[in-house]
């Protein structure tokens, strides 16, 4: 049976949003640091011998570039998604936040980005397809993250005028990106992590030119980081302002990621679905504060999580939860069960029906 294009499989999700509490994957990081991966084998040692040849001589230490894994142990990405599958997730994350032009020039892998995209969205693409079915279908999330570089901030406190960076750059650099994750078989595109709004305006801008290039329009979900309990991004605006600034891309989702963590995440949520009536809202906050001694380098234990997160539920909140830094598909798991026999939260299609008469 011939595969079906993204925006095909995609419209199914609206329905199931509306129907239930949908689950994302959790942290990619967390799960690569499990395997403890020397710098050997970040260029490809016990893996593809083709690879390991490709990169075994390169110039720059590599260990800690996650991204390069599609391509130097497939097999590593791989069992990540199958085991965020297991644990029940209904979308799974590209390995690809930081495959960015902007991102990888720190490791002198700048021109290995559209293959870090096209080949990330095909191993998700696999793994998705390997267990989906007509009950359960799953869908890939092509990660796009917001670079380490901002539009928006001076990287000089002795110049407020300064940047590092352009939107024409960032433009550049996304359109890329967003090019390689519908070739590789990206069913919807995730802008995530936004601390900067100018970043992800430029996304923004670049989905746009890859839709009009490819002709294909597949769903977008938008999701911010709050960064401290001032409820502001670090570009400075409110939960509400960031809404406001992003809503002319028609997102499928609007939400909250990162940071915080749920359990003082939860009152700028309250104020995203306030703010959003008509969209779907999603939620993946980390594992609570950061902490070297524990086994995923956070706080929290799946249990801790899950009850933090059936909190959003049950109060109506949130149509998709997941898992951010320090998660791990035992998070995800125990998070799907949590929210399972709950009800997700209702579109008030009034504000719809008034934007289209």
């Amino acid at each position: 049976m011939p595969q079906l294009p993204a925006y095909t499989r995609a419209r199914e999700l609206p329905a199931i949003l509306r129907e239930r509490i949908a689950i994302l994957d959790g942290a990619m990081g967390t799960m690569v640091q499990r395997f403890k991966l020397t710098e050997a084998q970040y260029r490809g040692e016990g893996g593809d011998a083709a690879a390991y040849a490709r990169f075994k001589d390169f110039h720059r230490d590599v260990k800690g570039n996650n991204e390069l894994l599609s391509l130097t142990r497939p097999d590593v990405i791989r069992s990540i998604h199958e085991g965020y599958l297991a644990a029940g997730a209904d979308l799974i994350e590209t390995n690809t936040f930081g495959a960015t032009s902007v991102a990888q020039a720190d490791y002198d892998m700048a021109d290995l980005a559209h293959e870090m995209n096209v080949v990330s969205a095909q191993l998700a693409r696999a793994a998705c397809d390997a267990v989906s079915t007509p009950d359960k279908p799953r869908f890939v999330a092509g990660a796009i993250g917001p670079t380490p570089k901002t539009a928006s901030i001076s990287p000089d406190v002795n110049d407020p005028g300064a940047r590092n960076i352009t939107f024409e750059d960032l433009r550049v650099a996304y359109l890329e990106q967003t090019l390689g994750l519908i070739e590789g078989g990206a069913d919807v595109l995730l802008v995530e992590t936004i601390f900067d709004t100018l970043n992800a305006k430029a996304a923004l801008f670049a989905i746009d030119e890859a839709f009009e290039q490819t002709g294909e329009c597949l769903p977008i979900m938008i999701s911010g980081t709050v960064t401290d309990a001032s409820g502001r991004i670090l570009s400075g605006q409110t939960v509400t302002a960031f809404w406001y600034s992003v809503r002319h891309a028609n997102p499928l989702s609007i939400g909250l990621n990162c940071a915080l963590g749920a359990a003082l995440m939860r009152p700028y949520i309250q104020e995203l679905t306030r703010a959003a009536p008509e969209t779907f809202i999603s939620c993946y906050p980390n594992a609570g504060l950061p902490n070297p001694m524990s086994e995923t380098g956070f706080d929290e234990t799946p249990e801790v999580t899950s009850r933090l997160v059936h909190a959003f539920a049950a109060e109506g909140l949130v149509n998709i939860v997941g898992g951010c830094c320090g998660t791990t598909p035992e998070h995800i798991g125990a998070i799907g069960k949590q929210v399972a026999p709950l009800a997700p939260r209702p579109l008030q299609l009034a504000g719809l029906l008034q934007k289209t008469a």
